[in-house]
């Protein structure tokens, strides 16, 4: 299919400018780790950094612990971050959950029922050989902003 070289030209005045971001920044959730932000607004669309269940104080050492209370923490860093951008989870559209063992299936998804409701968002659950600092779980979410 042809498009005329004007159309291509509308088409880019029109196009969302994904080059134009914003970084969301909170002290309510864990600082980066890394050259990354907690999360991306562009196009439309909050992006949130893979949470980890690191406590934004660093009084808690997650990794000691079960991946419910691992899982529990991931999702309070992510509440935190979309509330910085004046989201929730209601605005989540795709979750992508990391675990270390695919068998803590029951124990995350029961967690995660618990935090979002319906219409839930798309969501992979993907098992990783190996996450950052010992880990158990890391949740990433892309919201719908308003």
């Amino acid at each position: 299919m042809r498009f005329p070289l004007a159309a291509l030209g509308l088409l880019a005045l029109t196009a969302p400018a994904l080059a134009d971001k914003t970084a969301i920044q909170t002290d309510a959730g864990p600082k980066a780790i890394g050259p990354y932000s907690q999360a991306i607004k562009a196009g439309g669309l909050v992006f949130v950094s893979g949470q980890l269940p690191f406590d934004p104080e660093g009084k808690i050492d997650y990794s000691k612990q079960d991946v419910t209370a691992q899982t529990k923490r991931c999702l309070d860093n992510v509440v935190a971050i979309l509330a910085a951008a004046h989201l929730t989870l209601d605005d989540a559209v795709s979750v992508t959950v990391y675990v270390t063992d695919v068998a803590d299936f029951a124990a995350v998804n029961t967690v995660y029922a618990g935090y979002f409701k319906p219409p839930y968002p798309a969501r992979a659950f993907v098992q990783v050989a190996k996450l950052l600092r010992d880990a158990k779980v890391e949740i990433a979410v892309t919201a719908a902003a308003r």
